[in-house]
C-alpha cells in the first residue's frame, strides 16, 4: 500500500512539471508502476525496459528532468561519468542501491 501511495504523489508531482507535459503520461505510468516493483532481486532487463519508458526524447540518455522516483533521488550517484546524463550501464548501477 505504501508503495502505491508513493507511486501516485510521484505521478501526480510528475504530472504538474513542464518537462513531463511533453512526455508520453503513459509511459511516466508504466515507468512508476515498474519503479515500484524494483527490488534487490531486479534484471537488467527490468532496468533495460525502465530506461527505455524514463527516456522520453528517445536520445539514449536519461536527463534529471526525465529522472521520477529512486532514480532522481539517486541521479548524482548514479551519475559516475558526471555529464547530468544516465546511459543505460550508469541506470543499472540502480541495483546495487535496492
Amino acid at each position: 500500500m505504501k508503495k502505491i501511495t508513493l507511486s501516485l504523489i510521484v505521478v501526480i508531482t510528475l504530472s504538474s512539471c513542464d518537462s513531463v507535459k511533453n512526455a508520453n503520461t503513459s509511459s511516466i505510468s508504466d515507468a512508476t508502476t515498474l519503479l515500484s516493483f524494483l527490488s534487490s532481486n531486479a534484471t537488467v532487463q527490468q532496468i533495460s525496459s525502465l530506461f527505455s519508458l524514463l527516456d522520453a526524447n528517445k536520445d539514449e540518455a536519461i536527463s534529471s528532468t526525465e529522472a521520477i522516483g529512486s532514480v532522481a533521488e539517486n541521479f548524482n550517484v548514479l551519475d559516475t561519468e558526471n555529464n547530468s546524463n544516465l546511459n543505460l550501464t550508469e541506470l543499472t548501477g540502480l541495483l546495487d542501491l535496492l
